[in-house]
C-alpha cells in the first residue's frame, strides 16, 4: 500500500548494484500484481459501468507493466529466467498429459495466446 506520509519513501540515495536492482524489480512486480488485484476487486464491487470500464482498463495496463518488468527481470537475471522457463515447461507437460495444448487451454479459458500489437488494435 502507498506510504505517502514520507515524501522520500521511494528515493534511493545511492547507485544500486545489479543484485539490488533485481530485488527492486521483483518488488516492483509484486506492487503491480497488488494493483491488478485491487483494481479488479474494485471493478467487481461496483455496478457503475463507467467505473468498471475505467478500472478494468487501468487493471489491464498494470498487467502490461508486469510483462515489461518480467522481461526486464529475465534480462537482468538469466539464471532466474531459466527457472521460469523450467516451470513453464512443467505446465506444458501437464497440459499434454491432459490432452491439451497451450492454445487449446487458452481457448477453453477464453485467453488469447497471441499478444496484441499496435497494428492489431487498429479497427479497419
Amino acid at each position: 500500500m502507498p506510504n505517502f506520509a514520507n515524501p522520500f519513501q521511494g528515493n534511493v540515495n545511492k547507485k544500486i548494484s545489479k543484485e539490488e536492482l533485481i530485488q527492486a524489480v521483483r518488488l516492483d512486480i509484486a506492487g503491480e500484481l497488488e494493483a491488478v488485484f485491487l483494481y479488479d476487486a474494485h471493478a467487481m464491487a461496483t455496478d457503475d459501468e463507467v467505473a468498471k470500464k475505467v478500472l478494468c482498463d487501468i487493471r489491464d495496463e498494470e498487467k502490461a507493466h508486469v510483462g515489461e518488468l518480467m522481461t526486464l527481470l529475465r534480462h537482468l537475471d538469466p539464471e532466474e529466467a531459466a527457472h521460469f522457463a523450467a516451470g513453464e515447461a512443467e505446465v506444458h507437460e501437464m497440459l499434454e498429459e491432459l490432452g491439451l495444448t497451450p492454445k487449446e487451454q487458452a481457448a477453453d479459458n477464453k485467453i488469447s495466446t497471441s499478444a496484441a500489437t499496435v497494428g492489431s488494435l487498429i479497427k479497419e
